[in-house]
């Protein structure tokens, strides 16, 4: 069910826009342009709500005490997108049938974004954020997250001069993002001159530990191994693998491994364990800082820890902002005729849209304990996509 926000939420947006309105910068007077955040909820990759919800309240707090976009209230819905992609397109066309929505910004998977894509049918835009797999070009869709050109294209090359050698094992859960993730590193490996010495797929959720996987690993002894697994998969595979004690002489890197899923592994299983990703929480930049900062402060609590999946959803609604008023409209089609080389600043450096896909600086981090060390910056790191 699509849930809108909460009385308190919507309390501390009003104190907000009253605390501007004060200063005279405040004066909405149009209809709201309304934009719905599907985040996950529920399902597995709910550790990720949290922090998502919590970063696109910022983002619309933020945005409405600087005055809304185009004078005009930002009103923000947040429903489920952890649900099963039929049930999550429906809600996605209720929402453009009965004209609630004007743009749709999405943080969950593939599954689910396809499906909103064919319920939607480029009705309205829709700004997909999280990290994927690329090979999409569905009309007035846009893609801000990590692409495997980017992950594996900006890291592959310091991967192999910190592990001394080329050889690599890839093991992922079986899906579309792995395997075109593993595609990405097949090519990379072959320019460099290296091998691939084994390769498997699991089902994602299944009860596994993943001993005979790195038997396997142990005995073909490559210089890396290159994850693409993620969630509880990713914890299950690194405490077994640092049990087996091969952390020291086997690199590792994930391409999703982000501050929730390295908490869950834990200091004894993060050694020589690497992330290369367009954001980590604890980046030395003055956006970032004021970010992690904005949202502690309208937290009540402890605020939800902050990562890539997250921070994501603040780059959707900063960027709808920067497209709509640029257009100077809502429409799907003006917006799309706007986004292109639209630039927005973001929580780690400003992106801009080209082919409906961002370069972004990345960031190649080390694994310290439970937190990152930022060891490699990549700037400007080009998706390989293109969508015309």
């Amino acid at each position: 069910m699509t849930q809108t926000i909460s009385r308190r939420q919507m309390l501390k947006l009003s104190a907000a826009i009253a605390t501007s309105a004060a200063a005279g910068r405040v004066a909405f007077a149009a209809d709201p342009i309304r934009i719905a955040v599907f985040i996950t909820l529920s399902g597995g990759a709910s550790l990720f709500g949290a922090s998502s919800r919590a970063a696109a309240d910022y983002a619309a707090a933020q945005i409405n005490a600087s005055g809304g976009i185009m004078g005009r209230p930002l009103e923000l819905t947040i429903a489920d997108g952890g649900a099963a992609p039929a049930e999550v397109a429906k809600i996605a066309t209720r929402m453009v049938i009965g004209k609630s929505v004007d743009i749709i910004v999405g943080s969950h998977d593939s599954a689910v974004r396809q499906a909103i894509e064919a319920a939607i049918r480029g009705k309205v835009p829709y700004i997909y954020t999280p990290v994927f797999e690329g090979g999409d070009c569905a009309p007035f869709t846009y893609f801000l997250g990590e692409t495997p050109e980017q992950q594996v294209g900006a890291s592959i090359e310091s991967l192999v001069k910190r592990a001394g050698g080329k050889s690599f094992y890839l093991i992922g859960n079986d899906y579309v993002w792995p395997r075109a993730t593993n595609d990405a590193v097949k090519a990379a490996v072959k320019r460099l001159g290296g091998t691939i010495v084994g390769e498997e797929y699991y089902p994602v959720g299944a009860a596994n530990k993943f001993e005979s996987s790195i038997e396997k690993i142990r005995a073909a002894s490559p210089a890396i191994v290159l994850q693409t697994l993620v969630g509880g998969d990713n914890v299950n595979f690194n405490r077994t693998f640092a049990n087996f004690g091969l952390s020291a002489n086997i690199l590792r890197m994930s391409c999703l491994l982000e501050e929730n899923t390295l908490l869950g592994i834990g200091k004894e299983a993060s050694d020589n364990l690497y992330s290369c990703m367009g954001y980590f929480a604890k980046l030395d930049l003055p956006e970032n800082k004021a970010f992690i900062a904005g949202i502690a402060k309208a937290s009540s609590g402890t605020p939800a820890i902050q990562n890539t999946i997250a921070k994501s959803v603040y780059d959707g609604l900063a960027m709808a902002k920067a497209v709509v008023e640029k257009a100077k409209s809502v429409s799907a089609k003006d917006f799309d005729a706007a986004a292109e080389h639209t630039s927005f600043n973001t929580p780690s450096g400003m992106m801009t849209v080209k082919n409906r896909h961002t370069a972004k600086i990345m960031y190649l981090a080390k694994c310290s304990g439970t937190d990152f060390e930022v060891v490699e910056t990549f700037k400007d790191i080009q998706t390989g996509q293109s969508c015309n």
